[in-house]
């Protein structure tokens, strides 16, 4: 755990998303932080000594979930798959699908596997899979005041977890989508890469920019937000949502540049996704 001694930052910003206005002054007390998110290797040890299932491995219950296709109602999660070509940005169905089957262990559903991604974060887990893995650890989740300091590493207001100048050709600061979205991205980029792969910032915390988005424990109560850039909308019911930092390996800066310490967005409490992680605090 890194040891940040806490203070008043500006918090947020008035220059890009809606959500993230207005830019205020905050102030947080002195906390602990990971240097980096949650691993699969580190998940399922949780799992090995707690026999816990996460929700996305859970059977769903049709009452809960009324005029949902019966084919959707069963053990999965949102997963994320490349489309053949350009598609048109406004309908993130075309690269997200429900998929039974798709958990922690399984990532692309049935038949897949995270025995060559033990060093990656962990994904498709829900609020409360990432809040009781903290509590097992010793932990908790960071509120987003705490995460969005501690991923500024130290920078006041700068735009990047490294600094205000956009990442130059090159250059290997985030993982990001590199490419053209969603269909084709460079070579080492538009999956998650291990923890660690990239520089991390002032603070010594690695992946705040990039890689997966991760929980925090603060609600979502911001429903001008009209564009979720992330993740499909769900027509069945509503759901309580918390707040995700630090964007992921699906942001391109053609469509959705939120790999940023001030960018956020409101995710489905129970609902995990291929690029949805976490890191724990104390």
């Amino acid at each position: 755990m890194v040891r940040i001694a806490g203070g008043a930052f500006t918090m947020g910003s008035d220059q890009h998303y809606p959500e993230e206005s207005p830019a205020r002054s905050v102030t947080v007390a002195a906390f602990e932080i990971a240097p980096q998110a949650v691993t699969n290797r580190e998940f399922a040890a949780f799992v090995r000594a707690t026999g816990y299932r996460t929700v996305a491995e859970r059977p769903l219950d049709p009452a809960q979930f009324p005029g949902a296709p019966a084919e959707n109602l069963h053990a999965g999660s949102m997963v994320f798959t490349g489309t053949s070509g350009p598609v048109d940005l406004r309908h993130l169905s075309q690269w997200w699908a429900w998929t039974p089957g798709a958990n922690w262990r399984r990532p692309s559903g049935p038949g897949s596997t995270i025995a060559d991604r033990a060093d990656h974060p962990v994904v498709h887990v829900a609020h409360e899979d990432a809040a009781a893995y903290a509590v097992w650890a010793g932990g908790r989740l960071p509120t987003e005041a705490e995460w969005e300091f501690a991923a500024r590493g130290g920078l006041e207001g700068a735009e990047f977890t490294w600094g205000d100048e956009a990442e130059r050709p090159g250059e290997r600061r985030a993982n990001y989508w590199h490419g053209d979205f969603p269909w084709r991205a460079e070579r080492g980029y538009g999956r998650t890469s291990p923890v660690g792969s990239f520089p991390p910032n002032g603070y010594g915390l690695h992946d705040t920019a990039g890689n997966v988005w991760e929980w925090t424990s603060d609600r979502w109560v911001d429903p001008a937000a009209e564009h979720d850039c992330c993740a499909p909308a769900s027509e069945a019911v509503t759901v309580e949502r918390r707040v995700v930092k630090g964007g992921s390996f699906l942001c391109a800066d053609s469509y959705c540049r939120r790999y940023r310490p001030a960018a956020r967005r409101g995710q489905e409490s129970d609902t995990g996704m291929s690029h949805i992680g976490f890191r724990i605090a104390g």
